[in-house]
């Protein structure tokens, strides 16, 4: 598993190649283009999913967010405080005559 990311990797890069040396030949034939080749295709399908695969479980077991502990402590009021939206000098001071 730990080299799915590497093989997915060349792969890909080999079917890029492999594209772009069939646009070269179609433009050289002069031949009119509908679409890339069935094989180059799937080669390169095939090896995105490889190395997106690779890469998801190389990093390793997920784990679990457990964002309830932190929020058991805390009442309504508080959670929905945030000191730093605080804003005193605002424009409501230039439009208000009461400030």
């Amino acid at each position: 598993v730990q080299y799915f990311p590497t093989i997915g990797l060349i792969a890909l890069i080999h079917g890029g190649y492999s594209a772009a040396q069939y646009r070269r030949f179609i433009r050289i034939t002069e031949q009119e283009y509908s679409s890339l080749p069935m094989d180059v295709f799937v080669q390169c399908l095939v090896s995105l999913i490889l190395t997106m695969y690779g890469v998801v479980h190389i990093a390793g077991e997920f784990r679990e967010i457990r964002a309830n502990i932190q929020l058991e402590n805390k009442t309504w009021e508080t959670a929905g405080n945030r000191p730093s939206f605080y804003i005193f000098s605002h424009r409501g001071r230039n439009l208000s005559p009461n400030y």
